[in-house]
């Protein structure tokens, strides 16, 4: 069972801090429950290699998404197959068409695995990604991703335009790591600014990005960032950008935790 750090790691000050005033909760799931509330979480199957050239299957199994602790598990799980070879299975989870949001706070406290191969992520979707065309046209909103090999940096990161572009800030703690304790991961999106913090302080803005939609060209600003997006969690297994696992990688007690995930939305 997993002890939770009530008292995050302190970062420098004279920084922005996030303000919920004029915002109202609007959504949030404790876990509580003795499992995955699938009214409010969509479970997604995904093959080995669907993006980023990642090496986990994504499955619906009590091995890889489960409650313990008052916290969402997604366990990534090595598989040793007949012919030698090893493959994996890991958990990924969306609130797509049963909670989308269009403007707000989005945040979440979260521990992280560490070992080389692992990516966790917490991030955003558009619910309908036609409207401007498939990604990057259509927008993605990266809230955290934390590489398993360097657990004292988080990443938030924007995509978009086509051709594919991105604008990408980061954090280092001064000391600790992501995966020793729980810390709160947020955006606060809003028309044409999107701000990302941890554990309250402010650390990248991007107000600047774009999208083209086949046919039309170059399509209004805010776009493509002013439509509906959902939540996901999930924890990636290999891939371009954590490359694979190594022998110092610990799968047997690696796991993205998940203490809570909350919403809040301006009155107006």
């Amino acid at each position: 069972m997993e002890a939770k750090t009530t008292n995050p790691t302190t970062i420098p000050a004279k920084c922005e801090t996030l303000s919920y005033d004029g915002y109202t909760l609007q959504w949030e799931d404790d876990f509580h429950g003795p499992e995955l509330n699938r009214e409010d979480w969509n479970v997604e199957l995904h093959e080995p290699g669907w993006v980023n050239h990642e090496l986990q299957a994504y499955i619906d199994s009590p091995q890889t998404i489960y409650i313990q602790n008052s916290s969402l598990v997604l366990k990534p799980v090595e598989k040793k197959n007949p012919d030698g070879t090893v493959s994996y299975i890991s958990g990924r989870v969306n609130t797509q068409h049963k909670h989308d949001f269009l403007y707000g706070i989005f945040e979440a406290r979260i521990k992280v695995p560490a070992g080389r191969g692992f990516l966790p992520a917490f991030w955003m979707m558009p619910t309908e990604e036609e409207r401007y065309g498939q990604w990057p046209r259509c927008g993605e909103i990266d809230i955290m991703e934390v590489l398993g090999h360097d657990t004292t940096k988080t990443y938030g990161t924007i995509h978009y335009g086509n051709p594919h572009q991105q604008s990408q800030g980061h954090f280092a703690l001064p000391s600790g790591g992501f995966a020793e304790e729980y810390h709160n991961y947020a955006v606060q999106w809003e028309p044409g600014k999107i701000k990302w913090y941890l554990d309250g302080e402010l650390f990248f803005t991007e107000t600047e990005w774009y999208s083209f939609t086949d046919g039309k060209g170059k399509v209004p600003y805010p776009a493509p960032f002013d439509q509906p997006f959902y939540i996901i969690l999930n924890l990636a297994v290999g891939g371009d950008w954590p490359g694979s696992p190594d022998m110092t990688t610990d799968m047997d007690h690696a796991a993205l935790w998940v203490d809570w995930v909350r919403v809040y939305q301006k009155d107006e």
